[in-house]
């Protein structure tokens, strides 16, 4: 247990979005292994026996229904909203009901979420929102990359507003990342290429650099979008 990275001495509390799967389910571990507690949102009750999980159901593409749950929520000190889905499709033959969607889950929900938690998030906290490295367009996923693209406006503005009490900010944007959604049918228009490091990432090493800004270490980082892409990125 890394209980040195926690926010102080007492136990610290996360709520983690999408925590049944992927970057969530590594999101969970890695703080449980902290020594936080979690509370974890899924459509899917996670594969963790932990005392220090807590599991409520919520689909994220319900918003109304998220606000429900969120109302009995007590105070926390980082908010992780890795929950996800992807469509893809090139122009021609976009599906708009795909692309609300992807807003449904990407944007709005994370509106929802940290509308009702920011008052309740303790000073010195911490706001984590997995975008992708997509959000800076990429051709068959226009739709995805819009949803993901919005996150950075969004934690940019969250992060001048909050930055008076020590609130921090951030997207992580992975690129392509080994998790059941990098196989779903729904973007076989658009198949994974392997990054030019020879693999995709993990999704522990993205739950790791989490774990880095959610930590007290990560205190003077805000408003920013951090790529992880195991060279994508690269010219």
């Amino acid at each position: 247990r890394r209980s040195d990275r926690r926010l102080g001495q007492r136990m610290s509390t996360a709520v983690v979005t999408g925590a049944s799967s992927g970057i969530g389910a590594a999101t969970v571990r890695r703080l449980l292994d902290d020594g936080w507690h979690v509370t974890g949102l899924s459509r899917r009750e996670p594969a963790v026996d932990h005392d220090r999980f807590d599991w409520h159901p919520a689909d994220l593409d319900d918003v109304a229904g998220l606000r429900e749950t969120l109302s009995g929520f007590g105070d926390v000190d980082a908010v992780v909203h890795a929950a996800g889905l992807q469509h893809s499709a090139p122009l021609g033959q976009l599906d708009p009901d795909h692309g609300l969607a992807m807003w449904r889950v990407h944007v709005a929900a994370a509106e929802v979420l940290v509308d009702a938690l920011a008052s309740r998030i303790r000073d010195g906290g911490r706001i984590v929102l997995v975008g992708s490295r997509t959000m800076t367009g990429n051709a068959g996923k226009s739709q995805y990359a819009a949803t993901k693209s919005a996150l950075t406006g969004l934690a940019r503005s969250w992060a001048a507003e909050l930055v008076g009490r020590g609130v921090t900010v951030n997207v992580v944007a992975p690129g392509p990342t080994d998790t059941p959604m990098l196989r779903e049918p729904a973007r076989r228009s658009t198949p994974p290429k392997t990054p030019p490091m020879g693999r995709f990432v993990t999704p522990e090493e993205v739950a790791e650099l989490i774990g880095f800004l959610v930590g007290p270490y990560g205190a003077s980082i805000t408003g920013q979008a951090i790529v992880q892409c195991a060279g994508v990125a690269l010219p």
